[in-house]
């Protein structure tokens, strides 16, 4: 069992930064794949980033590629999500996500998933 707890959120403006973090609880973190995840008022949810339990492989929704970076720090059960160049459709709650396989591919069994936290990114 793996609890997820995101943090970092906020207001920003267009053009702005936000760096969200994701703290999980259980022993066994370094193993699992994580991945980043986002759902707008009235959309589905999408895949926005993922990495694998080692940190070498990392995948990116077009969409966010060259502006969003995933990293993660096993010692400290942490995965981050540094969000560079927002724009107003980035406005989502994100949500992190545990992938029990340690691949992190995109379209993995994410089986643990965090409460979310909303960004929302003012024109």
């Amino acid at each position: 069992q793996v609890q997820l707890v995101e943090s970092g959120g906020g207001l920003v403006q267009a053009g702005g930064s936000l760096r969200l973090s994701c703290a999980a609880s259980g022993r066994t973190f370094g193993s699992y794949g994580m991945g980043w995840f986002r759902q707008a008022p009235g959309k589905e949810r999408e895949f926005v980033a993922t990495i694998s339990w080692s940190g070498d492989s990392t995948y990116y929704a077009k969409h966010v590629k060259g502006r969003f970076t995933i990293s993660r720090d096993n010692a400290k059960n942490t995965v981050f999500l540094q969000m560079n160049s927002l724009k107003p459709e980035d406005t989502a709650i994100y949500y992190c996500a545990a992938d029990k396989s340690g691949l992190g591919w995109p379209n993995g069994l994410y089986e643990y998933w965090g409460q979310g936290t909303q960004v929302t990114v003012s024109s």
